[in-house]
């Protein structure tokens, strides 16, 4: 590891932990040239998800634009921020344990809306509508009533 201070390229690890998020690795380094300390973030190399889009072309996987889809669909609802942030972890995960390097948008919507409905129903509607584009209020209504006799047998 390259010293910031002086370029030296011998360092030793005084001390190593792991972030809150279990994500990184600090490690803090003492130079053996000039004997300055430093820090260091470890990160464990993924490999890049693309995602499929309904019309063939494909992106990197990118977790704001859920969290912002997420975001939106909770607004002015009971939600906190903490578990958006929760939801949004929990389907980057998911997407990671497919363990390939392409998935559909489908597929991710469906992930957004199975913990979005765990999370708020109001929320959970409101994801829906926009992502099944729904046309005229006949197929918005019809979702919402096979949504009703879902959740009645389910209770």
């Amino acid at each position: 590891m390259k010293c910031i201070f002086c370029g030296h390229t011998e360092s030793k690890v005084i001390d190593s932990r792991s972030t809150d998020d279990f994500s990184k690795i600090r490690r803090r380094r003492e130079c053996l040239g000039c004997g300055r300390r430093f820090t260091t973030y470890e990160v464990i190399e993924t490999m890049p998800v693309l995602v499929v889009k309904n019309d063939g072309t494909r992106q990197p996987f990118d977790r704001t634009k859920i969290q912002a889809g997420v975001m939106k669909a909770c607004e002015k609802r009971p939600v906190s921020a903490s578990d958006i942030e929760e939801l949004v972890s929990s389907i980057e995960k998911s997407v990671n344990n497919f363990m390939e390097q392409e998935i559909s948008s489908i597929k991710i919507g469906e992930l957004v809306m199975a913990k979005l409905k765990e999370l708020d129903e109001v929320a959970y509607i409101r994801f829906a509508s926009v992502y099944r584009q729904f046309r005229d209020l006949s197929t918005f209504t019809q979702f919402i009533n096979e949504f009703e006799q879902k959740m009645i047998k389910e209770k």
